[in-house]
């Protein structure tokens, strides 16, 4: 993907007769930005704790917890998801940590295949929406928005999204007649218990530290990996060769994130030197000037863009023009932010470039269309909670309020 815009990019800069020193330093610039270095750091977090096993412990605690609750390994699959979520801000890496343990728990325990492998890769979408979030990290410096103003609005929409997931667990688990309700293991809670203390400290030092104005995003993410480190060492989980494991992986996921950025920062450039935001301004305003139609728009544009191109590109490429037309409507930027991230990460469950459908298929051993059947049913209250966002904006806006932020 990164090459299908540079190419095109560097033909299009030699064709108009542009300097080839120009695109470097316009590809450089966008990977050298300042509030870019969290991503890594991030990554990083996600990483050493799925590598840490924390996601097991997690599951194992939730399930305990909610032994005696029919259907309980849904609402855990969920539930284990909005944890790991504080501390991975990455949909596809919650899908391959969690979906590992959540999938064949619940297969073994009576739930069909379908319905095991699409809550579980529901629920990994929790995890760029809920703070601290890689998608909002990078929306957050192109749009020159506070990054913590930002978490703190996504709060709401995350916790929705949980809710949401499992009313539609409820209501499919009620037509499931071999899922049976489980016995409470008061030993098996207090061991689990014990387990997930320490790693459920991270949120509190991460996110109280960037929401109470304690660290920036970057330092809260460079304290974090040193807290879940220190932790995974404590709890004898975390070996010199999962830590080396986790850097490998940071490295090159944060290397494909980079180039994707640099080099859909030269094609944002050139579409810029067309003055493609000015055409799409006029526009938008020959169509409508009513905030709530414009964002229906957006979320509209983000749902079919996301489908078949990664959602990082999609930031770098679309903010910069679309950001000029909402501040033009009265569009929050915040709320904006809010709205594409939650608009673009229902792509991920959406072929032809479903990047969580690909890897719930790979790790559960299930064809890619049985795990998008089995979605479905869940993408409907994510589809919802856009639509709430777009008619109750304030709501969204309410915690950064409370916050100062």
């Amino acid at each position: 993907m990164p090459f299908a815009f540079l190419g095109p990019s560097l033909v299009y800069m030699a064709i108009e007769g542009q300097s080839l020193g120009m695109a470097l330093r316009t590809v450089t610039n966008a990977a050298s930005s300042f509030p870019l270095l969290a991503v890594p750091l991030f990554i990083f977090l996600g990483a050493l704790a799925n590598h840490a096993g924390i996601a097991d412990r997690l599951f194992r605690f939730a399930q305990a917890l909610l032994a005696n609750v029919r259907g309980n390994l849904g609402y855990v699959a969920v539930g284990t998801s909005v944890g790991f979520a504080w501390m991975s801000g990455s949909a596809v890496a919650d899908a391959a940590a969690l979906g590992k343990v959540q999938i064949p728990a619940m297969i073994r325990a009576g739930y069909g295949r379908r319905f095991a492998t699409g809550v579980s890769a529901t629920s990994a979408l929790i995890a760029p929406v809920m703070p601290p979030s890689i998608p909002a990290v990078i929306y957050a410096g192109l749009a020159a928005v506070s990054t913590g103003a930002l978490f703190a609005a996504s709060v709401i929409p995350a916790l929705l999204m949980a809710i949401g997931l499992c009313i539609v667990v409820w209501m499919l688990v009620r037509r499931m007649h071999n899922v049976k309700k489980g016995t409470f293991d008061r030993a098996e809670f207090v061991a689990s218990s014990k387990g997930v203390i320490l790693p459920l400290i991270a949120p509190f030092i991460i996110l109280g530290g960037i929401l109470g104005g304690f660290f920036t995003p970057t330092e809260a993410a460079a304290v974090g990996v040193v807290y879940i480190a220190l932790v995974g060492v404590l709890q004898r989980s975390l070996s010199l060769k999962s830590f080396i494991k986790a850097l490998t992986e940071t490295a090159t996921t944060t290397a494909s994130i980079m180039i994707i950025v640099a080099s859909a920062s030269l094609l944002g450039y050139i579409l810029a030197r067309e003055r493609l935001p000015q055409i799409l301004t006029e526009l938008v305003f020959a169509i409508t000037d009513s905030p709530i139609v414009f964002m229906l728009l957006v979320a509209l544009l983000m749902l079919i863009l996301g489908t078949v191109i990664d959602a990082t590109a999609i930031l770098v490429l679309t903010v910069p023009i679309i950001l000029p037309i909402a501040n033009q409507i009265g569009v929050d930027p915040i709320v904006l932010g809010v709205l594409m991230i939650l608009s673009l990460m229902i792509g991920l469950l959406t072929p032809p470039v479903g990047t969580v459908l690909f890897v719930t298929a790979a790790v559960s051993k299930t064809r890619i269309g049985e795990v998008f059947r089995g979605s479905l049913p869940f993408i409907v209250p994510l589809l919802v909670i856009c639509v709430l966002i777009i008619a109750f904006p304030s709501a969204v806006m309410w915690l950064p309020g409370v916050l100062g932020l």
